[in-house]
């Protein structure tokens, strides 16, 4: 089920079904103690100008918020998608028609989306209960994601190892696993999902590309050679307290739950509370906003633990940092417009990369630095990376392009991660061949 433009999902419903659908979304939710997200749309709006985007800006000062920006105010040139609740929507809607501001609707109903991926979890829950296998076409859990990390590390102990990095504001483990066949402080690659929690797709991929290391070394020659002179580390659960809220309360939630003494708001964003431009443009003071920094540059666990593992072991050659949604390929930097100093060969390599992902079901993918090819955003990871000295430091947005956004449907996870497989080789083959 696809939300089109002036569409969206559920329009073959009659009013008394969608009445019924209603009332059970409300019995259910409150059920389970989750937030409901009955009658919320996610609206798209294309600006002509300038002008007409500070206007969208303008919606997330207001107090309190009113809208979700799932892509925000950019560039003229890149669509607006914002997620509207059912209270606000007539309101909203009456701003953007008074402003001249033309829209469509990408999603019509949010909750009817959450409803089909809960059931699709529950189905697939008894299934893995009555086979004893774990689903990788499946979304899961963090106690499911740690279960099966478990597992994992120990069916494959040859070649895995489970490390602790830190704890996580909440006092949950921050796991990482790490791929090697020998040796100590060899060259090392880093991949991270899901800093921000909404985005499934993300934890979802990085499961199935530990899967695919361990079964394809010794038979794909490039990974194989890259396993025998280089370390694999992968981060599946970056921020685990926001990644478990969205199970247990808020499907939408972005950020860390770090709180402070006297604010109201909850929450950091993880990326923009690295020190790289931190406090910069495309972050922000206001603790209530999606893109809050902070207090100070590694302020959350979950950031210190990374920086802390990462500068103790010395010796990373790559970082990928995987989000959704657009399907863009970035390199540094996103604090500013400055190119780095080996942009030309991190363009190129980009463009492989998506060439080689295009190969796979033919989705296009677009790429650049980040400021050029999505928008400014300062304290954020792989600018961090760059500047500590790792230079081949990208970031992902993976499917889609806004019809279903952060609720992908779990159909989408093992192509999306198979294409996403092809990129990830193509940068970690670079990077091999590259030494520095």
């Amino acid at each position: 089920m696809q939300g089109t433009p002036g569409g969206g999902t559920c329009s073959g419903l009659s009013s008394l079904d969608r009445q019924m659908l209603l009332v059970f979304s409300f019995i259910l939710a409150a059920a389970l103690g989750q937030m409901n997200f009955t009658g919320d749309q996610v609206l798209r709006v294309l600006a002509k100008d300038e002008k007409q985007l500070s206007l969208l800006r303008d919606l997330e000062g207001l107090k309190p918020q009113k809208v979700d920006f799932w892509r925000a105010p950019a560039r003229p040139s890149l669509p607006v998608d914002m997620r509207v609740p059912f209270s606000e929507l007539k309101d909203i809607k009456a701003y953007l028609e008074s402003h001249g501001l033309a829209y469509s609707i990408m999603i019509k109903d949010i909750q009817v989306l959450l409803d089909e991926e809960r059931a699709t979890m529950a189905k697939s829950r008894r299934l893995e209960r009555s086979t004893s296998s774990f689903s990788y076409s499946s979304y899961h859990t963090l106690e499911e994601i740690y279960s099966w990390i478990d597992n994992f590390v120990t069916e494959h102990s040859d070649m895995v190892s489970k490390i602790r990095i830190g704890s996580s504001f909440e006092n949950r483990s921050i796991l990482v696993l790490k791929f090697s066949t020998g040796g100590s402080r060899r060259p090392a690659i880093w991949i991270d999902a899901g800093i921000h929690s909404r985005e499934w797709i993300t934890h979802a991929t990085g499961i199935w590309t530990a899967k695919k290391i361990v079964s394809e070394y010794g038979k794909d020659a490039v990974l194989t050679d890259i396993l025998k002179a280089m370390d694999i580390f992968i981060e599946l659960v970056t921020n685990p307290d926001g990644f478990a809220f969205t199970h247990s309360m808020n499907r939408l939630w972005r950020k860390n739950k770090s709180t402070r003494p006297g604010i109201f708001c909850i929450g950091v964003d993880l990326n923009r509370n690295w020190k790289s431009g931190f406090g910069g443009n495309g972050s922000n003071a206001n603790p209530c906003s999606e893109t809050y920094r902070g207090t100070s540059p590694e302020s959350e666990p979950e950031v210190a633990a990374i920086v802390d593992f990462i500068t103790a072991h010395g010796n990373f050659k790559a970082l990928i940092s995987i989000h959704s949604y657009s399907q863009m390929l970035m390199y540094p930097y996103g604090k500013s417009l400055e190119p780095v100093s080996n942009q030309k060969e991190l363009y190129n390599l980009a463009k492989d990369a998506v060439k080689a992902l295009h190969k796979v079901h033919g989705i296009h993918y677009i790429f650049g630095s980040i400021g050029t090819t999505l928008y400014l955003a300062s304290g954020i990871t792989v600018d961090w990376a760059y500047d500590s000295g790792i230079k081949y430091a990208f970031s992902f947005e993976l499917r889609d392009t806004g019809h279903f956004g952060f609720l992908l449907p779990a159909t989408q996870i093992i192509p999306t991660a198979q294409e996403m497989w092809m990129a990830i080789l193509t940068i970690m083959e670079h990077t091999l061949k590259h030494p520095y």
